[in-house]
């Protein structure tokens, strides 16, 4: 049972985007510097996972997606503040680029990294989520966009 008072798990949306083996990330500001991450963030109201994974992507990149499968569903508590979240992260094509399009406050810059050059820089990683769900794509873990249902 939770604790009265106790916050709710965050909903997040993220894209495992791939192109000629390189993923696209941002380069993000945090509390602690900046830190690597896949495109992605919370789930808006009234929004589908797919929908807020595809908007997420484009704010944060300037990069248009289209989703293929769901990768997988993920629960992590940060270690610093306890703070729980359940990422959906689907994986999909890069289709076009908008350079010219602003990024989100807090965003530097998108980048494109190998599996192993993502790797080689977990102390820059948002989140463990970063490197598992990289690794859960290259494993081939893939679930049709219809696994996720969306009712209402």
């Amino acid at each position: 049972m939770r604790e009265i008072g106790m916050p709710r798990p965050a909903v997040t949306v993220a894209s495992v985007i791939e192109r000629e083996g390189r993923f696209l990330l941002v380069l993000e500001e945090t509390r602690n510097g900046p830190r690597l991450n896949q495109p992605a963030g919370h789930l808006e109201s009234g929004e589908t996972l797919p929908a807020g994974a595809i908007r997420e992507t484009l704010e944060e990149t300037g990069w248009h997606v289209s989703l293929t499968a769901l990768v997988g569903a993920y629960r992590w508590e940060a270690a610093d503040n306890g703070a729980t979240f359940i990422r959906f992260a689907f994986c999909g094509d890069a289709l076009r680029h908008d350079a010219a399009r602003p990024l989100d406050v807090g965003i530097l810059r998108a980048v494109w990294m190998t599996r192993d050059e993502i790797a080689a820089q977990r102390e820059m990683h948002r989140s463990p989520l970063v490197m598992r769900c990289v690794d859960d794509f290259c494993a081939g873990r893939r679930w049709p966009l219809a696994f996720v249902s969306e009712l209402g």
